[in-house]
């Protein structure tokens, strides 16, 4: 099942790193180092569309892995 998630994304300095969205309603998605470079810019407020992940676990495991299909950046 897709879902789309509006927010902004973040470096967390967890072991080696990790990149997450947090969504304007405050939950946690965790975003794979295999996403898009353009979207993977501390900061940025973007809107993904992607699938949740229940069958990989990171070693952050800082919240559902968000696999991402699409995005666009908002201003």
């Amino acid at each position: 099942m897709s879902i789309t998630v509006t927010g902004t994304i973040q470096r967390r300095d967890i072991g080696m790193g990790a990149w997450v969205l947090v969504s304007d309603e405050g939950t946690t998605y965790e975003i794979p180092r295999s996403a898009d470079k353009k979207l993977l810019q501390s900061g940025q407020k973007a809107k993904v569309t992607g699938k949740i992940r229940d069958d990989v676990m990171t070693t952050a495991m800082i919240g559902p892995v968000l696999e991402v299909n699409s995005f666009e950046l908002v201003n």
